[in-house]
């Protein structure tokens, strides 16, 4: 096989830098460990078992081989059992320097039907194909499931068949603890601001100030180190305590938080409805100090989108400490650094930040790091992890980084988020099409979740998919509005037909992609996805420089200018409509000084407009936002399309009821 650091390598590059810099016994390790790590799969069955059953049928190759083959030395990375381990955040600047960066690929997908259509199976099947069938160095870069999907409607998120990210059970239970570190944050930022104001409602100004900067036994005070935000913050360059007047002790240690106005919620990593809307200080030891608030799932919280845009441990502290949890009662924002718990949360965290490495079926390596929902978050994994997969796979090599839900969402926040803040530059775009969607599109009757399929779906139907192509067509539009090539990988299923294949190669092409591709890498792993990794190295090799990639607003722009950008050029609405509480909400926002932050809305991932029923390529509708969030610390205004759900429901049948453990073997059942 090619090494690591040098196969594939672009004209650019005529040299094989990496040799030279990382000398031959570090190459010849590379080797021999990618011998090892990248296999080609055998002896596939047909139909394809469950996915768990495929999984655990695989080899796992020991986590030290994969990252030897990656060229990482143990100094580069902590192992979290056999098959997982953590990459330091640090590293990309040295494997950067010893090998330059990858191709850099994102792959998306059209508005998908409640089932999915196989975006992260598409992801995994084509890093596959990329490292194990083309020889060419290549990282894939996922986000971490939740485990709300995972035991509510999907059972699970490593991919699918014979392309998936093993060992899948670890990765769609806890994976290394990063979803929980954010919840744990998340709630001590929350607990914190409820007790402030507990404590501010129910104690004079001295005794306030006495309680936050207490005497030691020889009568000395000081400021903890996290309280010198806040005073600089006010003005004050006193280290002294004893040094405030009377009127600076309390501008201190009075936040006076408008409690109605509170905007940090909890977080629990569970669909579960009924905490949508909460009532919180009603035991006795309260005081009546009750409020109404809620709950959003834990990717949902703003630390998930602060993990996925941070590109070190000292910007995480910065943006930690940017967040705003609610204004003070003059309309000011109030933020982790003004209650002084920045500190604890970047100790909560600091283990988070660090990628966590995977193995595909046939040992291509996977960086899996942050998870939010594209649907009401950032929808991508994260930079750092993207940054460290392009400098593993040095010139010449591939990323491949997933971003959630339809091209509409993931990737206009892939293009808007996170390219805007990383300044990194895509060379290729896949956009991952299926016959079902298409048809759901194009006016078939609705599909859910463990219910059958109608008819249409399982027999030829090729006027249904004509009709739903100007769903696939918008998103290519869309996605070259970027300036970034397109790439169109038709994920087969086994009722697709060569005619409605062709109906989608032709509108595909005619719409401005470079090629179309068949893909059967759920059935086939890698052999499957081979001529779709063909086509992309092809589109990035020819756009080598990214040259014509650009965003869709400037950041300078107001809020409403940068929402309704959105709207009209990439959703096609005729006009946004907000509320009172919206318009408020962008009001003061814009006051406090946030209008020039990006724009990340929170809409449904079912369709192009606000309403999930609305298919195909829709017009003429007017965008409702009912609500606006400042996500200060990721760095963005978060506009809530209509009344949207920050934290999912169950259904009536969840995915819990196929999950279990098998007593004699301890293996886990029923993920999917």
């Amino acid at each position: 096989r090619g090494q690591f650091p040098l196969a594939g390598k672009p004209q650019l590059h005529p040299r094989p830098i990496a040799l030279r810099r990382i000398g031959r016994a570090m190459a010849d390790a590379v080797v021999a460990a990618r011998r090892e790590s990248i296999r080609k799969l055998a002896e596939l069955k047909s139909p394809v078992p469950a996915d768990i059953d495929v999984a655990q049928a695989a080899t796992v190759v020991p986590i030290r081989t994969v990252a030897a083959a990656c060229g990482l030395t143990e100094a580069d990375y902590e192992p979290y059992g056999h098959y997982k381990a953590k990459v330091s955040e640090k590293v990309s600047e040295k494997l950067k320097a010893e090998r330059g960066e990858g191709y850099y690929v994102v792959v998306a997908g059209i508005n998908p039907t409640p089932l999915g259509e196989g975006k992260s199976t598409t992801t995994i099947g084509l890093a596959q194909a990329m490292g194990a069938h083309l020889e060419k160095n290549c990282v894939a870069c996922i986000r971490q499931p939740s485990m709300g999907p995972t035991f509510g409607i999907k059972g699970g998120a490593a991919g699918g068949g014979y392309s998936q990210v093993i060992p899948m059970e670890e990765m769609n239970l806890h994976l290394t603890g990063d979803i929980h570190a954010i919840g744990a944050a998340n709630n001590l930022l929350a607990a914190a601001i409820d007790a402030r104001v507990f404590h501010e409602l129910t104690q004079k100004d001295e005794a306030l100030y006495d309680r936050l900067c207490p005497r030691k036994k020889d009568g000395t005070r000081v400021f903890a180190a996290s309280m010198l935000k806040r005073l600089r913050k006010l003005g004050i360059d006193k280290t002294d305590p004893d040094e405030l007047t009377a009127e600076e002790r309390v501008a201190f240690a009075r936040l006076d938080i408008d409690r109605e106005k509170i905007s940090w919620r909890r977080v629990v990593d569970m669909n579960d409805r009924f905490l949508r809307k909460i009532t919180v200080g009603q035991n006795p030891t309260e005081k009546g100090h009750t409020r109404e608030t809620g709950f959003d799932i834990t990717v949902a919280s703003e630390i998930m989108a602060v993990l996925a845009m941070t590109t070190s441990l000292a910007d995480m502290e910065r943006r930690l400490g940017a967040m705003v949890v609610a204004p003070d009662t003059k309309g000011e924002p109030v933020t982790a650094d003004d209650l002084g718990i920045t500190g604890a949360l970047v100790a909560l965290m600091k283990d988070a930040i660090k990628p966590t490495l995977m193995q595909t079926l046939e040992g291509t390596p996977v960086l899996v790091h942050a998870g939010p929902f594209a649907n009401i978050a950032s929808g991508n994994s994260s930079i750092i992890a993207d940054q460290i997969g392009r400098a593993m796979v040095g010139a010449g090599g591939f990323v491949l980084t997933e971003a959630g839900f339809g091209a509409d969402i993931g990737l206009e926040k892939f293009m808007n988020l996170k390219c805007r803040s990383s300044g990194m530059k895509p060379h290729c775009a896949v956009i991952v099409a299926t016959v079902r969607a298409l048809k759901l599109h194009g006016g078939g009757p609705a599909v859910s979740p463990g219910k059958p399929l109608p008819h249409e779906y399982t027999n030829e139907d090729v006027e249904l998919v004509k009709k739903g192509v100007a769903n696939l067509t918008r998103h290519i539009e869309n996605t070259k509005k970027f300036g970034v090539p397109v790439v169109v990988a038709m994920n087969m299923f086994p009722a697709d037909t060569e005619a409605e294949h062709a109906v989608i190669k032709e509108a595909a092409m005619a719409a401005g992609a470079n090629d179309c591709v068949l893909c059967t890498h759920h059935a086939e792993g890698g052999k499957g996805a081979a001529a779709l990794g063909e086509a992309v190295a092809k589109a990035c090799e020819a756009n080598a420089g990214a040259d014509n990639f650009g965003l869709l607003y400037e950041g300078e722009t107001s809020i409403k200018h940068k929402i309704e950008t959105i709207a009209k050029e990439l959703y096609r609405a005729d006009g946004v409509s907000y509320s009172e509480q919206a318009e408020a909400k962008i009001a003061m926002f814009t006051e406090q000084g946030f209008g020039a932050l990006p724009i990340c809305m929170a809409k449904t991932q079912y369709s192009f407009s606000h309403d999930a029923d609305l298919k195909g390529a829709p017009t003429g509708f007017t965008l409702p936002i009912g609500d606006v969030r400042c996500s200060a610390g990721a760095g963005f205004i978060v506009p809530l399309v209509g009344a949207f759900p920050t934290i999912p429901g169950l259904p009536t049948r969840p995915a819990y009821y196929e999950i279990g453990v098998d007593m004699e073997t301890e293996q886990v059942l029923g993920l999917s």
